[in-house]
């Protein structure tokens, strides 16, 4: 990173720590009644609690939680909105507009005639509601339906799908939808969203009008009551209101806060609790071409979540391919259509997921550091478990990697837990462990006999595996009669020379089996970490960790015992303006230790078979047989690792880390990067990003020269219409084939639908 750049980052960093300090507020919390937040502009979460005075700056969202509610005030013109439980939405200001973007929820607005003249608009996925001075009610459905209720004065409602337009006035109410249509119709006074806290705020708002009219030339009197002014026509009110002026809009004082009083709480807004992903595309199986057709329906009830992928390929004669719905012969096909079962967040004192796992880290992530078992989906689905709990100082949490296999005696399985001494004194202890049981459970096997489809001579027929002679018949196995035994090619069942004198042929052994073999990867991790300070500026941790490997000797393909031990001391981890995420390690590594040995691409090397085509033979490589094939692997080294990850103004995530480790005669480099845009700010963008991984190579920036640590690959999607998109995934790694590396890649092209 030349000077430029730092000089630019530095520039960065000043005007966003600038807007966040001194940035002026556009408006104030009147009053926040219980789960009521605030994201300031930068930030990724709503971590900041709203309490009455609190100022809202340009770009602020606010989020009010279930059974809450929140009063808001401009200071410009005291217009007021409402917001009632469930409800989420950013303030935007400019010249000419002030802009409420909704998410969703419900707002009631009382838009004053402002000075200024400026459009107050309220806007939505579907729709734009723009007023200058009115009253009206705005209410956003998640399934896209947005409805908006007259109280006094015009609205203008437009569609964003069709651009249709409605003038909303008091007693309508106007709906508009996702799919353009646009609909006025009389509504019934009983399903208007009831105001939580229209006597108190209507008081507030008279005596602050009251304060703006006043003159300098007059001398104060006493003021009438509250009551009085209420009933008063705007030219009385003028006439009577005689206090001191104020010299600019300022936050609203004790006495100007509305009294606490028991309201009503609002009826909460049923979200819909279904939505539906739809991707059409062509997939090649076994050399066939199909039409791909997947729904993907995800359900939502409170904390439970579901989400199914059920797929249908079709081929050129219009039939449907029906072995993966055969569940009547293949029972465990039922967990592929299963996406994910969840079950509450990591927050909470419970939390479940079944079936996809994206990022699964832990501790500090030196055995396990971003696992994801979606690596080769949707042409392998693999159905993963992960869960966790906290009891007082006591943490947990497990996870499995596929269940599938598992019930062929292999998996990748881990669990930690962690415990913290108090309060007073955080100092958090954890330990982790990690299995892979067998590694080779990892090698493909279509028809699931334990011979992996490379070894099998016959990879579509479970009950047949081998020719050992090659003429092309099955040797006898379970349920074959006799006389199809012919291992030396002369066309009966008896063992000798050929009818012409010949030799008898070699004969091919017994392929290798899953069962009979196993590959055993282990992991223990022990931590220790202490927050020494933490405030709205800066957080600061340290930790230091103990990581142990092992992997036993396995005879039938030439592994040897190795283990080897990882240790972290110092580790220091900060965050700086909630916005940076900042990590620096020092690393003592002896013998064979590799750093998030179980990473994000762990399934795609987990055990890798190469195919010698002088020998006509194949040869199986677990991935430490991979990593440890040059004995300098096993020396040992020390150095630093860093990390770091930062949001851009909401614009662009951006997280990379490097390693650099050495030794007397070798140095061990390893590099991941990985960016994803806020596609809400591109036009005709629905999604991009792009990542990169390579570990424990010498130079990890020599892009022309790969290796089979290499993985990348990117995601985009193309807006071709409203909840159209066109997506192109793409991933790309490296297998050695005995010749020299060949890039094995995964291309993806579906249309995606989502209403």
């Amino acid at each position: 990173m030349n000077k430029k750049h730092i000089t630019l980052l530095i520039i960065t960093c000043v005007l966003v720590f600038a807007q966040t300090v001194f940035a002026s507020p556009i408006a104030r919390i009147v009053k926040a009644n219980g789960d009521v937040f605030l994201k300031r502009l930068g930030e990724q979460t709503y971590s900041e609690t709203a309490t009455p005075g609190i100022g809202i700056n340009n770009g602020d969202g606010i989020k009010v939680g279930s059974e809450s509610f929140a009063v808001v005030i401009f200071l410009d013109d005291r217009s007021v909105v409402k917001v009632k439980e469930k409800t989420q939405f950013q303030f935007m200001d400019t010249q000419n507009t002030r802009n409420l973007n909704i998410e969703v929820g419900t707002i009631l607005n009382d838009v004053k005639k402002s000075q200024q003249k400026r459009t107050y608009r309220v806007e939505t996925p579907v729709s734009v509601a723009s007023v200058k001075g009115t009253q009206f009610t705005a209410v956003v459905d998640p399934s896209g339906i947005d409805q908006f209720y007259g109280t006094e004065g015009l609205v203008e409602v437009f569609n964003l799908i069709s651009g249709q337009t409605a003038m909303l006035s008091a007693g309508q109410k106007v709906i508009s939808n996702a799919m353009g249509n646009l609909m006025m119709v009389p509504a019934n006074p009983n399903e208007y969203p009831e105001d939580p806290d229209s006597e108190e705020t209507e008081e507030t708002e008279s005596e602050e009008a009251t304060e703006e009219e006043e003159t300098e030339e007059e001398t104060p009197e006493e003021t009438e009551s509250t009551e009085e002014a209420i009933d008063e026509t705007p030219g009385e009110g003028e006439d009577q209101a005689e206090e001191t002026p104020t010299e600019e809009p300022g936050p609203p004082q004790e006495n100007e806060l509305p009294p606490v009083e028991e309201v009503e709480e609002p009826q909460p807004q049923a979200p819909k609790p279904f939505g539906m992903g739809l991707g059409i595309g062509s997939v090649t199986i076994d050399g066939a071409l199909y039409n791909q057709l997947a729904f993907r329906p995800e359900l939502s009830f409170g904390k439970l979540g579901l989400g199914l992928d059920l797929v249908f390929y079709i081929d050129n004669e219009g039939n449907f391919w029906n072995d993966p719905w055969n569940f009547k012969e293949e029972p465990g096909l039922v967990l592929d259509k299963i996406l994910f079962i969840q079950w509450g967040e990591k927050t909470d004192s419970f939390w479940f997921k079944w079936g996809s796992l994206e990022n699964v880290t832990l501790g500090y992530g030196g055995l396990v550091s971003g696992y994801s078992n979606m690596m080769e989906f949707p042409s392998i689905r693999r159905v993963g478990i992960n869960t966790g709990f906290s009891v007082g100082p006591i943490m947990g949490e497990v996870f499995m990697a596929n269940i599938k296999d598992f019930v062929r005696g292999g998996t990748l399985l881990g669990f930690r837990s962690t415990y913290k001494v108090s309060k007073a004194f955080p100092l958090t202890i954890g330990v982790n462990l990690v299995a892979d049981m067998n590694q080779f459970s990892g090698m493909k096997d279509k028809d699931e006999d334990s011979y992996p489809d490379i070894f099998d001579d016959f990879p579509d027929d479970k009950t047949i595996w081998n020719d050992t002679d090659g003429d092309g018949t099955p040797d006898p196995h379970d349920g074959l009669a006799e006389n199809e035994w012919d291992i030396d090619a002369d066309g009966d069942n008896n063992l000798d020379e050929h009818a012409g004198g010949t030799d008898i042929p070699e004969l091919k052994g017994t392929p290798f089996s899953i069962e009979d073999n196993k590959g055993v990867a282990t992991g223990l991790a022990i931590d220790i970490g202490y927050p020494v300070f933490s405030n709205k500026m800066v957080s600061l941790s340290v930790f230091s960790e103990m990581n142990m490997l092992s992997f036993p000797e396995v005879e039938s393909i030439g592994r040897l015992e190795r283990k080897g031990t990882g240790i972290t001391v110092p580790g220091i981890r900060a965050t700086i303006l909630k916005m940076f995420h900042l990590s620096l390690e020092y690393r003592l590594k002896q013998d064979y230790y590799i750093p998030q040995f179980f990473d994000q691409g762990y399934d795609l090397n987990r055990v890798v078979a190469v195919y010698n085509t002088e020998s006509e033979d194949a040869q199986i490589y677990t991935k430490d047989m991979l990593i440890f094939e040059d004995p300098s692997a096993a020396v040992n080294t020390s150095g630093w690792f860093g990390s770091a990850s930062m949001n851009v103004l909401n614009l662009v995530n951006f997280a990379a880390s490097y390693a650099n480790m050495v030794a007397e005669e070798v140095t061990y480099r390893s590099f991941f990067a990985q960016i994803n845009l806020n596609t809400d700010n591109i036009p005709k963008l629905s999604v991009a990003s792009a990542y990169y991984q390579r570990n424990n190579d010498e130079n990890p920036f020599d892009f022309e020269n790969p290796s089979e640590n290499t993985v990348l690959g990117y995601r985009v999607g193309y807006e071709i219409g409203d909840g159209v998109s066109l997506i192109w995934d793409y991933r790309q790694y490296y297998r050695d084939v005995g010749n020299g590396l060949e890039p094995v890649k995964q291309t993806s092209i579906e249309t995606a639908f989502t209403f």
